[in-house]
């Protein structure tokens, strides 16, 4: 039906998809091992891969806050976002930075 080097191209940015490479990142891959010659190391697999870690690891860090509160609310009885924004125990994180004058300043 296909031929194998356009079957291997859809394996590859799939599973370059699945490493949360989007596809414009995926072309750009592409573009580099067609192009490759011993040059641009910078742009290569390896290069990408460690900001996409990096990517990653900061996610991983911010998702894991997220799951931490969600834990303490739920341990903490929090039913009513508005009840629990007036209460001193409540784990939610309500506090937020409103300009002086309102919403509207």
């Amino acid at each position: 039906m296909y031929p194998p080097a356009t079957v291997t191209v859809l394996r590859v940015t799939k599973a370059a998809q699945r490493l949360g490479f989007t596809l414009d990142e995926v072309a750009d891959l592409l573009e580099v091992s067609h192009l490759r010659a011993g040059q641009r190391t910078d742009a290569g697999l390896q290069a990408r891969a460690r900001v996409k870690l990096a990517e990653v690891d900061a996610k991983l860090v911010e998702l894991t806050t997220v799951r931490d509160t969600l834990r303490a609310a739920l341990d903490a009885g929090c039913d009513d976002l508005i009840a629990c924004a007036d209460s001193p125990c409540c784990p939610l994180p309500f506090v937020v930075s409103i300009p002086v004058g309102g919403l509207d300043a």
